[in-house]
């Protein structure tokens, strides 16, 4: 079950399947034979070590079903930023641009 604030989804290591990130957290949504998810993996995970206190945390699709039903994942790779206190503040599907990702991560920290 998810925790909820001001009726949006919040998530945490319950759900993440490890603590998130101190400042902020880019949560991939992947699936095994996704080729953009690769290269969103790299991606985030580049944007991830420039801004300390960020995690990146890849969940696998078809291994946390009730977690993509809870939160309306319809493809791969979707990504989520987190704040701090594990709210969603942006939503992307697709892989994304290192620079709207970057761009992304300043409205969580």
């Amino acid at each position: 079950m998810l925790g909820q604030d001001d009726g949006r989804p919040v998530l945490g290591a319950a759900e993440l399947g490890r603590e998130p990130g101190e400042r902020a957290s880019l949560v991939q949504f992947s699936s095994a034979f996704c080729q953009p998810c690769r290269a969103t993996r790299r991606i985030l995970a580049e944007v991830a070590g420039m801004v300390q206190g960020v995690a990146h945390i890849e969940i696998d699709a078809e291994d946390r079903l009730d977690l993509v039903r809870a939160l309306g994942v319809e493809k791969t790779p979707t990504v989520l930023v987190l704040d701090a206190a594990g709210r969603i503040v942006r939503r992307a599907a697709g892989m994304p641009r290192k620079a709207d990702v970057i761009a992304a991560l300043g409205a969580a920290v």
